[in-house]
């Protein structure tokens, strides 16, 4: 079993930078594809970002490409979000998936990836 625990998030004036983190830990004998969905409230979970294991491969969403940037530490399964010029529409629950396939089609949906973290929340506003 892989445990998936996120860290960071909370409050963040729009226009402004938080950093999101998510260690996965356990049964991980080998490296996993991470990723970042996120919900706002009343919506479905939406794709954010994915790196594949080796951490050569990104994918990002249209609505953060270009803001947001994805880090993978070199060994283990550790991953960084650094999410600049925030907006209020950023606002939401912020989940980290592991073990999902790389493929930029297939990736953007929730079922086809294995292990998933609590989520924390992101807030934005001016």
């Amino acid at each position: 079993q892989v445990q998936v625990k996120e860290s960071g998030g909370g409050w963040a004036q729009t226009g402004g930078t938080l950093t999101l983190s998510c260690a996965a830990s356990g049964r991980t004998s080998s490296r996993y594809q991470m990723g970042w969905f996120r919900q706002a409230p009343g919506k479905e979970r939406e794709f954010v970002v994915a790196v594949d294991w080796a951490g050569v491969g990104y994918n990002y969403g249209d609505a953060v490409k270009g803001r947001f940037l994805l880090s993978r530490a070199d060994v283990g399964d550790t991953v960084t979000l650094q999410m600049n010029s925030l907006k209020s529409e950023d606002t939401a629950v912020y989940y980290c998936a592991v073990d999902g396939p790389w493929n930029a089609d297939l990736m953007v949906a929730t079922r086809v990836w294995r292990y998933w973290g609590q989520g924390t929340q992101v807030t934005v506003s001016s």
